[in-house]
């Protein structure tokens, strides 16, 4: 069951995000370079918990889109660091409020104490994996 939700509400934000003209496959990576700039690829890999192969993969398809910069890292002649571009610190404003309302859609049907209740276990159930 929880599949199903998470499968609808995959499609609602994938939905959303297509409008400015992003995945759900890019976002976790955005939302590294909000929180911190200046970061290794292999940073934004192991804080999305991803392979390193596909946030090359991601941060090509970012670039392309503007939304970020690769730099020489001054420590190492063999790596990058990863800036948001002015655009892509723009758009933070517009596409944080997404998946808040995503979840507001898929939790409508649930009163007010089972949405909070369904967000605890949910919890839970996060921080043990």
């Amino acid at each position: 069951m929880v599949n199903v939700v998470a499968n609808k509400a995959e499609k609602l934000f994938e939905a959303e995000l297509k409008k400015h003209g992003l995945t759900v496959a890019l976002w976790p990576t955005m939302m590294c370079l909000w929180e911190e700039e200046g970061v290794t690829q292999r940073d934004i890999a192991e804080k999305s918990k991803v392979e390193n192969s596909t946030t090359t993969r991601t941060l090509d398809k970012l670039e392309k889109l503007g939304l970020v910069e690769r730099r020489d890292d001054p420590n190492s002649r063999r790596s990058y660091r990863i800036y948001l571009t002015e655009q892509g610190k723009a758009i933070k404003e517009t596409l944080i409020p997404i998946p808040v309302a995503v979840n507001q859609q898929v939790l409508s049907s649930l009163n007010e104490q089972e949405q909070k209740q369904i967000i605890a276990l949910l919890q839970k159930m996060v921080a043990a994996i």
